[in-house]
């Protein structure tokens, strides 16, 4: 089966190709990052008319990479939650308008469920597992019993991860994107010369729950009160010692999931995946088997859309022409005892 997956809940217009589930045959992305960058940030009115001038010639692009005609496409699959709404509506009408031209099944993805399935095209595990969701939008550690049960053990209670590194860039005129530029700048820096603390959270959190709001204050707001005193205030510094008590923020929680559920493999996805600290500490963690997708599936990519919804499809799952999309999903929910 080949099914073609359409990505645009954000500022990446992606259209892949895979069979099976499992060949990627194209992944095109059309990337806006320039194109936002002035204003060091996504800007939805901006992002939604550019995945319409670009949808139609990046579809064709990818059908035309993966050597098909449109008769051997099978299915077709599109982001449709959670996400910028105007975004997500050029990709759900496209998709709706492909498939009952071609009348092919269509089926809308969850965005989120995507993202932790990723991993699974490259390197598939065995369930259950411990997935780590790490994105601008979201930071969720959660047992995946299959690749539609999720059992959340814990997620942000303020900031996701990827939130703190863009306003953390943002502030300090690092660049954009944030999290692509603290990265590199914390490759060349002091990573202890600012002991930025680790956040205490409230009575009633969960075990594995995560805070960044802390620590994106103390970043923004308070870096004189956790300099060294000797170290110079570079970016490359800031970066450093940002990047290391955020990555370990993470890491704490993860191997407190691992030991208490027992679970002896992992999956990482979302854009915070491709971190080269996290990456690095992940694939470090003793007797579990760790399954990160590469760099181009950790971000926003079609590729995780039709991947994933090929297991609905043989499922026997499909969507109606009347799919809407939605700009947000329920709140995780703690499902885990």
């Amino acid at each position: 089966m080949n099914v073609l997956g359409i990505e645009t809940s954000c500022d990446e217009c992606s259209v892949a190709i895979v069979r099976d589930g499992k060949e990627i045959l194209s992944n095109e992305v059309a990337t806006q990052i320039d194109i936002h960058r002035p204003y060091q940030g996504v800007v939805p009115e901006i992002a939604s008319r550019l995945h319409t001038e670009w949808i139609s010639p990046v579809v064709s692009s990818s059908i035309q990479k993966a050597g098909l005609s449109l008769k051997e496409i099978d299915a077709v699959a599109v982001t449709n939650r959670p996400g910028l709404l105007g975004s997500l509506l050029v990709g759900v009408n496209f998709a709706k308008a492909f498939a009952a031209t071609l009348q092919i099944p269509l089926i809308g993805i969850d965005h989120i469920r995507a993202h932790l399935y990723a991993s699974q095209v490259e390197h598939p595990l065995e369930y259950p597992y411990l997935g780590l969701l790490v994105s601008g939008g979201h930071t969720v550690i959660c047992r995946v019993n299959g690749f539609d049960d999720l059992d959340v053990l814990g997620t942000t209670i303020d900031d996701a991860i990827g939130e703190a590194f863009d306003k953390v860039a943002k502030h300090h005129g690092f660049g954009y994107p944030g999290g692509v530029v603290i990265d590199r700048l914390a490759q060349k820096g002091n990573d202890k010369a600012f002991l930025f603390p680790g956040p205490s959270l409230h009575k009633g959190s969960h075990t594995y729950d995560i805070s960044y709001s802390g620590l994106k204050t103390a970043v923004i707001n308070q870096l004189d009160s956790f300099w060294d005193g000797t170290s110079e205030k570079s970016p490359e510094n800031i970066a450093a010692s940002f990047q290391r008590v955020a990555v370990g923020i993470l890491m704490k929680r993860v191997h407190k999931a691992l030991e208490d559920t027992g679970l002896t493999r992992l999956s990482a996805g979302g854009g915070v995946a491709a971190n080269s600290l996290l990456r690095s500490q992940l694939k470090q963690l003793q007797g579990v088997e760790v399954s990160i997708p590469s760099m181009h599936l950790c971000t926003d990519n079609g590729a995780m859309i039709a991947a994933l919804a090929f297991q609905y499809l043989n499922r026997g799952e499909t969507s109606g022409l009347d799919l809407g999309a939605s700009a947000r999903v329920k709140a995780f929910k703690h499902s885990y005892p």
